[in-house]
């Protein structure tokens, strides 16, 4: 009888409307967000998808092409390379990245004096700007005067050519990454540290678990889903953020040794300005990215431990 009355007397929609003005308000919030998106991610995503499938030279007029953008893509021999070098760098940059941030972190989790002043040592680097970090690792790697050659002359050891060697350029191009790359990846590994609980080591300790097995059995598995996080932020950031880094010390020299895929992407849209043929290379890096990310998640379930649940 309640729910008759409540329902000819209108209170059900009355109590809706409060729901709906709240949807409203949602999305009047997320308004400039939306807007944002769509005009400069969403829209030139799709213009992107659009042109590659023309010929733009962008002074002329577009040309409808069909596939022949990806047909030319299949036989183009610095596409290969491009994405060679880039897997290169990805394959070794990332894992020493993590590595390397994982050991500092773990040390400067400890209680010591002037830890914080060390903290801020190892994290400064990742925040200096990229065009003032290449040029200075340009100049120690210069194979004249550079700093890197006067230390092996001072060991009595040959000199090379770091950068301009054909055979150097890709090692140090990932020296030079990991160097600015631990500084954020270590800060996030130092906070998972601190948020693993002390007992589990005093139980550990007490079970006679020494240094090495406390690291392996209790400090790695609880900070997987940490290193899972970096890892998928540290290959998507190697298929697109070394650009910089590459443009100012080699531009993709020499001899295309450090030719990596976005700056060959770059070369072709604004130096050759086959805009068409660019945006297959970029949707081809997209497609790259998502499928790399895709295959993390799904190994991430044999690996990946989170608290509460279940060991695989």
């Amino acid at each position: 009888m309640s729910t008759s009355i409540a329902s000819l007397t209108g209170r059900l929609p009355r109590r809706r409307r409060p729901w709906r003005r709240q949807t409203v308000e949602g999305y009047l919030c997320i308004l400039p967000w939306l807007v944002g998106f769509l005009c400069f991610t969403a829209g030139p995503m799709l213009g992107s998808l659009v042109l590659s499938f023309t010929d733009w030279q962008i002074l002329s007029a577009p040309r409808f092409i069909a596939l022949g953008n990806f047909q030319h893509l299949v036989a183009d021999p610095l596409f290969y390379q491009s994405l060679y070098n880039t897997a290169y760098i990805s394959l070794f940059s990332v894992p020493l990245q993590l590595a390397v941030a994982l050991l500092v972190a773990i040390g400067l989790n400890q209680k010591l004096r002037g830890v914080n002043v060390f903290r801020t040592i190892f994290f400064l680097p990742s925040q200096m700007p990229l065009v003032a970090s290449a040029l200075l690792w340009l100049w120690i790697f210069n194979p004249d005067y550079g700093l890197a050659n006067v230390f092996l002359t001072a060991l009595g050891l040959p000199t090379v050519k770091w950068l301009f060697d054909v055979n150097l350029a890709k090692p140090s191009i990932v020296l030079i990454t990991l160097w600015g790359g631990i500084g954020v990846p270590m800060l996030i590994f130092l906070a998972g540290l601190q948020g693993v609980p002390e007992t589990l080591y005093e139980a550990a300790s007490i079970d006679g678990a020494g240094t090495f097995r406390r690291f392996w059995h209790i400090t790695l598995p609880m900070l997987s889903p940490v290193v899972f996080f970096n890892l998928i932020i540290g290959i998507i950031a190697s298929f697109q953020a070394y650009f910089t880094l590459v443009y100012v010390t080699t531009q993709g020299g020499p001899a295309n040794a450090t030719l990596i895929y976005i700056i060959y992407l770059f070369f072709k849209a604004f130096q050759d300005f086959q805009m068409g043929y660019a945006s297959t290379l970029a949707w081809i890096l997209f497609l790259v990215v998502v499928v790399l990310t895709g295959i993390q998640f799904g190994l991430a379930r044999r690996w990946v431990y989170y608290e509460g649940e279940e060991r695989r």
